[in-house]
């Protein structure tokens, strides 16, 4: 059992860091896969192919946030099964996720395909960019499965306390990506096409990569075929947590498509600042889903041991190291994210430089509220609460959705810059009060109530 992680015994802060650095690093990565199809697509096709990729990154989270979301939420049981040392049951969690997200792979893959033309023309994509678009996202698209692959085995591997054989693989591939980035679009001339298969194939290699270190080294989760037995109760307790949270990263996405469509309004070179302002912000923010993603594991696994005191130490843990990160990254951002531009662009840089800080200066005063919305929103889910977190997510919606719609009619770029930032505020708020009233329930149900 190499490598798997038991999170509940020890010291909550010191396994919650150790656990939430390499998924750090890992998401990080991840990022450089989009990335580096920002930079080279931006250097070498020009901006305007840049505000095509960015164009795209709303429908992409909308697709790959259902993705990772509800295999998050398929493994929730599996950590939780893991946590009660009920090793045969984990198993059987494992195999019924694995169909399950074997026929997710092939819905999602045909009904994305088949409406992404008229869902751009809806969001009003530009037209010098939308063919460019339309290509680009129509190949991620066909590269659904290799998504789900990744996805689904890191996730298993985390519920098991491992997160640092999916960051081994997730630099090989980012790594990969960035070459094949170069191949295509440079030597081969493919342009956003070029880059859209780079991102495909490398993720796919990285869960090649997964299921083949599975086989080879952890025996706990070699399958039977009695483990694929159906079994209605398994089904449905994964279904009713990972839908609620595919849906939460799609309601979120929602939101963000509103107010992408605000930004299209604007034209295709505020669409490129915002696109590689964005992704200064989301390198940052990996942190916050780093830590989301460990509270899940961490209070699925002690959910299942029935710690619910050992939950609560873990999430003020968590919670002072995401404020103490937050002052630290926000000043620096603040004061010199700005001048990432230069990576990104190589025309009209001091305009759309101008553009960036807007935006850049814009979140970083609200990135408190975004660790609360990571955070919190996951441990509520990883303790089996879906319906809850999900309604936060609503409310995310609302916030943003209002001041996009604002924004739009004003044709506000600034307007843009603070939707997402108001729905951090309302859905963080709103999850606080959830998180305490979850608290006081389970502490009642599982053992004494917790004394400060």
């Amino acid at each position: 059992m190499a490598l798997q992680k038991d999170m509940t015994t020890g010291s909550p802060g010191k396994i919650i860091f150790e656990f939430t650095l390499p998924v750090f690093i890992g998401n990080v990565f991840q990022q450089f896969y989009n990335m580096a199809d920002t930079v080279i697509v931006g250097k070498f096709v020009g901006t305007g192919a840049l505000a095509a990729v960015g164009s795209t990154g709303t429908i992409m989270f909308l697709i790959l946030g259902f993705v990772m979301g509800m295999t998050a939420g398929f493994t929730v049981l599996t950590a939780q099964k893991f946590g009660a040392g009920d090793m045969k049951a984990m198993r059987q969690t494992v195999a019924s996720a694995t169909i399950l997200s074997t026929l997710m792979s092939v819905l999602l893959t045909v009904v994305s395909m088949a409406f992404m033309k008229p869902l751009l023309r809806f969001m009003k994509t530009p037209e010098d960019i939308f063919q460019d678009a339309y290509v680009y996202i129509m190949i991620i698209c066909a590269g659904i499965f290799a998504q789900m692959l990744y996805n689904l085995l890191s996730s298993i591997l985390r519920a098991l306390g491992n997160s640092k054989v999916p960051l081994y693989f997730l630099i090989l591939a980012a790594l990969l990506n960035i070459v094949l980035d170069l191949v295509f679009i440079i030597v081969c001339k493919m342009g956003t096409a070029g880059a859209a298969w780079a991102t495909v194939t490398a993720q796919g290699i990285s869960g090649v990569l997964c299921l083949v270190y599975i086989v080879k080294k952890v025996s706990v989760l070699h399958l039977k075929r009695d483990d694929f037995r159906f079994k209605s109760y398994l089904i449905w307790n994964q279904l009713r947590v990972g839908f609620p949270m595919a849906l939460q990263y799609s309601i979120t996405a929602i939101g963000s498509m509103m107010v992408q469509t605000s930004l299209n309004l604007l034209g295709s070179v505020q669409v490129a600042a915002f696109t590689a302002a964005g992704k200064v912000e989301q390198i940052a923010n990996q942190a916050y889903v780093a830590m989301g993603t460990t509270m899940a594991t961490y209070s699925a696994q002690n959910i299942g041991a029935g710690k619910v005191r050992r939950i609560h130490q873990g999430f003020r843990s968590v919670t002072m190291m995401g404020c103490v990160y937050s002052a630290v990254i926000g000043l620096l951002i603040a004061f010199f994210g700005k001048y990432m531009t230069y990576v990104f662009v190589s025309d009209n840089v001091n305009t759309i430089m101008q553009s960036v800080d807007i935006y850049l200066k814009c979140v970083v005063m609200f990135f408190v509220p975004l660790m609360i919305v990571n955070v919190y929103r996951n441990g509520i889910q990883g303790m089996g609460y879906g319906l809850m977190p999900m309604m936060a997510g609503v409310a995310e919606l609302i916030g943003r959705g209002v001041v996009a719609v604002v924004a739009a009619g004003r044709k506000s770029y600034v307007g843009v810059c603070l939707a997402s930032p108001a729905a951090w505020v309302l859905a963080g708020s709103l999850l606080l009060v959830m998180y305490f009233y979850i608290m006081k329930h389970d502490m009642k149900k599982f053992e004494q109530p917790v004394s400060e």
